[in-house]
């Protein structure tokens, strides 16, 4: 009898971003609360991976082993590119080259937060008071990706408050730009099996946002909630994924987003995992999935990679508590 796999304890595990410089970006990420809780030195490839996540006592993952966790971001560092004045990565949102968005944390206040990291001399690609949307920011880390700032409470309720504490911090979502919302959205929930638990549709802009998350012990909105309540869930969590579809997209034949693997790269991946890989993997190509790596291609047994509508990859990689053994 074929194994199964159980869809409900699947985690969007983490975001793969390419950095060049290992020490100026774990300095940044560890300076907004987030710690190293696994490194996978590769000298023989020549390269390093740096997992990171929130783990002070009051994160929601913390303690958890790292593939039984979600909204880790993993940094991929090539040798030599921190001395290399002509390396620069893509950070997904520059023309034509546009794809990955950023990742987001949710912080306690958000004005004093914000005002922490102006004090550290980290540069805005919007500051709380440029343009119409006071209630968010996006500083830029050392390789010019975007993080989207947002805070918990409602913003008149932290504006006079001076301090920020980052061991309330939670690595809430990435976003990926989308061209045709119907194939992603049936893609992500019916093939990879998470759940709508919320719609942002700005029509007087030209765009709509999805954000989809996997149930697990977080948990999703109940149908009759309201948006206030959907979107005060959606703050609480870690690891959601964020769809965003500029309107008119998905009727143009010659477009298409960058996946972040092609040149000029940056972004990696995203990555989930799986109770039982082999037959998580047998379910993927019952479901005609396009694949990036089977199982069985290449050296490493031990991960596949699907392809999204958008050509993103998915790194799908065993959970190591429910199989009881290390993957690497």
């Amino acid at each position: 009898m074929a194994a199964k796999t159980d869809l409900g304890t699947y985690k969007l595990n983490h975001t793969m971003i390419r950095v060049k410089d290992p020490k100026k970006s774990l300095e940044f990420y560890e300076f907004i609360g987030m710690k190293v809780i696994q490194k996978l030195p590769n000298p023989d490839a020549k390269f390093d991976l740096y997992f990171l996540a929130y783990d002070s006592p009051k994160a929601v993952s913390h303690g958890n082993n790292v593939w039984d966790r979600e909204g880790i971001v993993e940094l991929t560092h090539n040798y030599g590119t921190e001395d290399d004045p002509n390396y620069k990565v893509n950070n997904g949102n520059v023309e034509p080259h546009r794809g990955f968005g950023h990742t987001c944390i949710v912080v306690d206040n958000l004005q004093a937060a914000c005002q922490r990291l102006e004090d550290a001399g980290y540069k805005f690609q919007k500051k709380l008071s440029d343009g119409r949307m006071r209630y968010v920011a996006f500083v830029l880390d050392p390789d010019g990706y975007w993080v989207e700032v947002i805070g918990e409470k409602p913003l008149e309720e932290t504006e006079n408050i001076k301090e920020t504490d980052v061991s309330t911090y939670r690595m809430n979502h990435t976003m990926l730009r989308i061209k045709d919302p119907e194939r992603s959205l049936k893609f992500y929930q019916e093939t990879m099996g998470m759940k709508l638990i919320r719609e942002h549709n700005a029509k007087e802009a030209g765009f709509s946002l999805y954000f989809l998350a996997y149930p697990g012990s977080q948990g999703i909105p109940d149908a009759n909630a309201s948006e206030e309540e959907r979107r005060n869930q959606q703050l609480k969590r870690e690891g959601l994924l964020e769809l965003t579809w500029n309107h008119g997209t998905e009727t143009d034949e010659k477009f298409s987003y960058h996946n972040g693997n092609n040149e000029p790269q940056g972004f990696g991946h995203i990555c989930v995992t799986v109770d039982n890989i082999e037959a998580a993997c047998q379910r993927f190509e019952e479901q005609g999935v396009s694949w990036k790596k089977r199982l069985t291609d290449g050296r490493m047994k031990n991960i596949a990679f699907v392809l999204d509508p958008d050509g993103y990859w998915i790194e799908i990689v065993q959970n190591e508590r429910l199989s009881g053994k290390a993957n690497f």
